[in-house]
């Protein structure tokens, strides 16, 4: 494999193992079942995420956060960006901040927007205003279906 080949692998497997935690929080499944999910091996798992891991052989949780760089994507007023988001905390704000723009563009409704007023992640200013979210998303600028960046995308 190149060089550039190896490091786009590494960081699929390294998202892939982010999934596999966050699954692990979201629904309290043990490593293996999540892991499994994901189509990936639980040592695989531990090489890339075993700090946030706790307990031995059979009892592995999560823990509660984290502080690891993801490459997330984020609506700007110029359309999708890949970012780094620093945290799991973070990264499910802007998780949820995706989910209330789907929903508002679904139903049109605004209150799950409320939340997001005012916030920022990695110094981009989340977008809460109804119009230019829709004016985003009739251009085909918004991508709701993925929140991680893929390999090799520019932040």
């Amino acid at each position: 494999m190149r060089s550039g080949k190896k490091q786009s692998h590494r960081n699929s497997t390294y998202n892939k193992a982010l999934r596999v935690l966050a699954n692990m929080r979201r629904t309290g499944k043990r490593l293996n079942a999540a892991a499994q999910e994901e189509h990936m091996d639980p040592r695989t798992v531990r090489k890339y995420v075993g700090a946030e891991l706790r307990g031995g052989t059979g009892r592995t949780k999560p823990t509660k956060s984290d502080g690891r760089n993801r490459r997330m994507l984020i609506p700007t007023a110029l359309g999708t960006s890949p970012v780094k988001v620093r945290g799991s905390k973070r990264a499910s704000l802007l998780g949820r901040y995706m989910s209330a723009v789907g929903q508002y563009l679904r139903t049109g409704d605004t209150d799950g927007l409320k939340e997001f007023d005012g916030k920022t992640i990695s110094g981009n200013p989340l977008i809460t205003d109804p119009l230019t979210l829709t004016a985003l998303a009739q251009a085909g600028s918004l991508e709701l279906d993925r929140i991680y960046a893929l390999p090799g995308a520019s932040s």
